[in-house]
């Protein structure tokens, strides 16, 4: 059950990278593909309806780590409480400035809130990208499953106490960034048309060149930080087809890209991102959150609820996710399809 769990609260975390993650991508290139106020509103047209339930998975995510794994929950939201604070008020940051823009016709009010909205989505990216980055490399975690971690020490992710920034947790987060960028774009192109979607495509390129350089030294240094992740693949080689799901996904975004086949660039970055996630998910296991002393590593085992707890729990899950998966495709369905550019004020 406790395993069962685990895999439930990746696949949410899962959902969410790839939802949201296309709406932080276009938070992070709107200023970039819109040249006016009608093309970036064209842009926040292609995430409106969607955005705010894309967040869902984020806040299912939570609740489920709360109510499957207490001890990791209680040990991750002590120790990251000024990231999480950080991230809390990105967020804020983000829906603010896409409810706001258009209140007032001003140039001026327009373009301070979409200042917000790329700064609050793009430093989201990267945060998301070291928060993943803190659980591959392991926390200072004591025997009694709490730490504090300050944002950055001395830069050394080998360090007993290690800070939330260092080289490798940067490194993870500007190519957090790098593929929501990427994904942002393939999104934007699949939605849009004319000028807006000619840029976005330029940023399929770009985005997909830097993803695809940044890529292997992540790799390279997360297996060399831990090399444990390296022998969970020779243990349970079926697992290789987690990388492999990545790495066809980075290709099939080249190469999809370079013949303009929108739906299925989108597509590709989809099985990239899933591929990344699910394979350091498949690493890490049984571990939810590493420590730097091994011993003092949360697992499923000592950081899980009761098993009584769980099978219950499991049948609101399933009637919950029903219900969530059902208002999705709905609203998907309904707002499939190209956004235009629009003249006017709201």
């Amino acid at each position: 059950m406790t395993t069962l769990w685990f895999i439930l609260v990746a696949l949410m975390i899962g959902a969410y990278v790839v939802l949201d993650g296309f709406d932080l991508g276009a938070g992070i290139l709107h200023l970039f593909v819109a040249q006016d106020d009608a093309e970036r509103r064209t842009v926040l047209r292609a995430i409106g309806p969607v955005w705010d339930g894309n967040e869902v998975w984020l806040l299912a995510a939570g609740g489920s780590l709360f109510f499957a794994f207490p001890a990791l929950y209680a040990a991750g939201f002590s120790g990251f409480y000024l990231p999480l604070m950080i991230v809390l008020w990105l967020l804020m940051g983000r829906a603010i400035s896409i409810e706001l823009r258009s209140r007032i016709p001003s140039p001026v009010w327009a373009s301070f809130w979409d200042g917000i909205f790329f700064v609050s989505s793009a430093l989201l990216a990267i945060f998301y990208g070291a928060a993943l980055a803190n659980v591959v490399r392991g926390v200072p975690l004591d025997k009694s499953g709490y730490f504090f971690e300050a944002l950055w020490t001395n830069f050394d992710p080998k360090n007993p106490t290690p800070g939330i920034l260092d080289w490798y947790t940067i490194l993870i987060g500007l190519l957090a960034l790098a593929a929501l960028t990427m994904h942002g774009a393939a999104y934007v192109v699949m939605k849009t048309e004319g000028a807006v979607q000619l840029r976005a495509h330029r940023w399929v390129v770009r985005a997909w060149i830097a993803t695809l350089v940044l890529t292997v030294p992540g790799t390279v240094a997360t297996f060399w930080l831990r090399s444990s992740m390296l022998t969970r693949f020779g243990d349970q080689p079926w697992g290789v087809v987690f990388p492999l799901v990545a790495i066809c996904g980075l290709l099939g975004v080249g190469h999809f890209a370079m013949h303009r086949s929108e739906i299925a660039t989108f597509l590709a970055s989809c099985a990239y991102l899933l591929g990344m996630l699910t394979a350091t998910v498949f690493a890490v296991y049984p571990d939810v959150l590493p420590a730097v002393d091994k011993p003092n590593s949360l697992t499923i085992y000592n950081a899980s609820a009761s098993n009584y707890g769980l099978q219950v729990g499991l049948v609101w899950w399933i009637i919950g996710m029903a219900l969530a998966i059902t208002y999705g495709v709905v609203i998907y369905r309904m707002f499939w399809g190209k956004v235009s550019v629009v003249a006017g004020t709201h």
